[in-house]
């Protein structure tokens, strides 16, 4: 839903439009000359802040192991845990994706995957033939890494196309894209520009974080994201939230999904904080 509205914080004639979807309005305000002079989002809901009841909190929890000596024991327990706490979906690489359709079939759990990860930097090619073999072993949900240098050189043609080909790849067959924009690299000019490229090529979320790189999600980043793609497209924060309060902090800032390796202990009130990325 768009409305729109005068304002009375600004010069007569600024007008603001607030996007309303999914429990989020973002109001963008704009003088005579169309320059937008304030931009904000906020929850609709009374439970701004506060962590929803563990089952509504485990399904917006994408239950992760990419830790590059997985072993298949471990893939195995934590889809256990994710049966067992209901969460969104299990993130894992591609070579577990198999394993688990089969262990969560007929389960409401999903099989996420990374493509191009962790750095984005395999060819446009490779990371379309990359989606399309995760989804014919069971993924239904993609998470992929742009390509950080083009992005960084301003080689947005590239960064944009090498999106479409894995959105056009993975839609066709119902899956949903999450594009992971690595915010720790990137000033706060480029994450804007990183999520409107995503927005415009049709990817269904913006990702803060591989959790491989330097940082992982803030609060500042998320929130950022959400005001730049408005309510329509989901945030996924990921990359150190270890805790409830963690949780916590990323939904108030707009995020609808969390990506972490500490799922049960959120779930279980757990408060301190670990060292570990994801």
């Amino acid at each position: 839903m768009i409305e729109k509205e005068e304002s009375t914080d600004y010069p007569a004639g600024a007008s603001c439009v607030v996007e309303i979807a999914d429990g989020i309005k973002v109001k963008t305000c704009f003088d005579n000359a169309g320059h937008v002079v304030s931009a904000g989002a906020e929850r609709l809901t009374s439970t701004l802040g506060i962590i929803p009841e563990d089952k509504s909190l485990a399904r917006m929890i994408d239950h992760t192991l990419l830790k590059p000596d997985a072993t298949a024991d471990q893939i195995a327990q934590l889809c256990f845990e994710a049966r067992k706490y209901h969460f969104a979906s299990v993130c894992v690489n591609p070579t577990n994706v198999k394993l688990c359709t089969d262990l969560l079939s007929g389960s409401d759990v999903k099989v996420c995957t990374v493509i191009g990860f962790p750095l984005g930097a395999t060819s446009t090619e490779v990371k379309a033939f990359e989606t399309q073999n995760a989804i014919d072993h069971g993924a239904t949900e993609i998470d992929m890494v742009i390509n950080i240098g083009a992005l960084k050189a301003g080689d947005n043609d590239l960064v944009a196309s090498d999106i479409r080909a894995v959105v056009k790849t993975a839609h066709k067959s119902g899956a949903i894209v999450k594009v992971i924009i690595e915010t720790a690299l990137l000033t706060d000019e480029e994450k804007v520009i990183a999520c409107l490229l995503a927005k415009e090529a049709g990817a269904d979320f913006v990702k803060t974080s591989t959790g491989f790189s330097s940082g992982g999600a803030t609060v500042h980043d998320v929130a950022l994201m959400r005001r730049t793609v408005g309510p329509s497209l989901g945030v996924k924060a990921a990359g150190g939230i270890h805790s409830q309060e963690d949780a916590q902090q990323m939904i108030a800032a707009g995020a609808t999904r969390l990506g972490a390796s500490a799922g049960v202990k959120i779930i279980q009130g757990e408060t301190t904080k670990s060292t570990g990325s994801y």
